[in-house]
Parts: structure tokens; C-alpha cells; sequence
């Protein structure tokens, strides 16, 4: 069964894609076990619950910032002119290569929870919710982990930087999420995972709005599941 939710999007932490806090109870130390190998006169903090979190970052072409600078290359590496096999530019080559400090893709772990963030300027055009050439493969990576894991239910949201009139950035949010979980579910073995998929505009900034590089990481699309126990 698939579930799409729909509706108009809130800033409200009980309306939070992210989910409520942790309200788990903190482990029991015994702070007078000789294992603890503290030193004399030391004594504990007060016992708090820390989700682990694993962040693997990929990329970094997206947005206008800084190019990573190339290897220079030997005179020997250098081709002539006449000997420049390399065809120009084409309208089809429509990937931005320019490059910033913004990772193209996030991978995001805690104890129960896997989240993938694509930036969506590696999905789409501007301003569209079409898919481009490269984001099947992506998505379909994103699919094989989800198998791996044999989550039970997914969710998609999209979300987007805050230019541009809310009720616009709703609707393109909400497209984007529906485009990615189209590709997903063409890849996922289970056909009974259940989805949530969301268009939250720009609520939920991960970033600073004032510069260009934090709208970039705020024009995004998550997918996140469950991790197996």
C-alpha cells in the first residue's frame, strides 16, 4: 500500500518532519566502577542520552561558491590543440560544474534512522520538478539501501529556499517529492512499504537564507526510513 499526505505544511514542532525529541531514559552508570578508570577526585556529569549520529557527505558542485581548483597538469598531460579530442560544449550538458563547499549529497545515521538529503539542484532544473538524466541512479542507490534495511516505511519531503512566494515553494517542494518517490518505488522490492510524502516550501531551514550556499542546502529532497534492528 502507498500513502501520499497532502495538505498545507506548518512550522510547528508537533507538525516537524523531524520527528519529537528523544525522551528516552539515560543509562545507568555505576560511577563507582573501577572500569571507569577515572582519576582521583573525578566524578561524573549528569547521565544525558546522545543519539550517535554517522554524516557521510558527498560532492560539493552545488550552488555558486568556490571551485575546488583542478591539478595543474604537466606539459606532458597538456594536449595541443590539433591533438584535443574533447568535443565543445553542447545545450545537453546542462550540469552545473561550478562548484561549492555545499555537499551534493548527505548521509545521516542515528540508532534508528537512516536520512539521505539530495540537494536539488543535482535533481532538477530550476524551478522544475522534472528529473534530470543523472538523478535515477542516485535514486535508485537510495532504493538498494532501503531493501537492505527492509524499512517498512519511507518518507519523502521536499523543501525549498525562501524566494519566491510560500504557496509557489509549497507546490514545487511537493512535486519534487512526489517525482523522487516514483523513481523510488520502481526500485523497491516491497510493495506494501507505506509512504509519507511531503512538500514543506520553506519550512525547516538547515541553513542561512541570506547567502547563497545555505539556499542551496535548503533547496533539498530527504528520504529517510527506519533502520533494522
Amino acid at each position: 500500500m502507498v500513502l501520499t499526505l497532502n495538505g498545507a505544511p506548518s512550522a510547528a514542532a508537533e507538525d516537524s518532519p523531524y520527528g519529537p525529541a528523544n525522551d528516552k531514559p539515560p543509562v545507568e552508570i555505576d560511577a563507582n566502577s573501577p572500569k571507569l578508570m577515572m582519576r582521583d577526585g573525578a566524578t561524573l556529569d549528569k547521565a544525558r542520552v546522545i543519539d550517535i549520529v554517522q554524516v557521510v557527505e558527498e560532492g560539493g558542485g552545488v550552488g555558486g561558491g568556490n571551485p575546488t581548483p583542478s591539478p595543474t597538469p604537466t606539459p606532458s598531460d597538456t594536449p595541443s590543440p590539433e591533438d584535443s579530442t574533447t568535443p565543445p560544449p553542447t545545450e545537453d550538458d546542462d550540469e552545473d560544474e561550478s562548484g561549492s563547499g555545499v555537499a551534493e549529497e548527505r548521509r545521516e545515521e542515528t540508532n534508528e534512522q537512516t536520512k539521505f538529503t539530495l540537494q536539488a539542484e543535482v535533481l532538477f532544473g530550476k524551478n522544475s520538478s522534472k528529473l534530470n538524466k543523472k538523478a535515477n541512479a542516485r535514486i535508485a542507490d537510495i532504493a538498494a539501501e532501503i531493501n537492505k534495511q527492509k524499512a517498512s516505511e519511507v518518507s519523502v519531503y521536499g523543501f525549498t529556499d525562501n524566494l519566491g512566494s510560500y504557496e509557489n515553494g509549497k507546490r514545487l517542494s511537493q512535486e519534487r517529492a512526489e517525482a523522487v518517490h516514483k523513481v523510488l518505488v520502481k526500485s523497491l522490492k516491497d510493495s506494501s512499504l507505506k509512504f509519507n510524502i511531503r512538500g514543506y516550501s520553506e519550512d525547516f531551514p538547515i541553513a542561512d537564507n541570506s547567502t547563497e550556499d545555505g539556499r542551496a542546502q535548503n533547496r533539498r529532497v530527504e528520504i529517510s526510513f527506519q533502520r533494522a534492528d
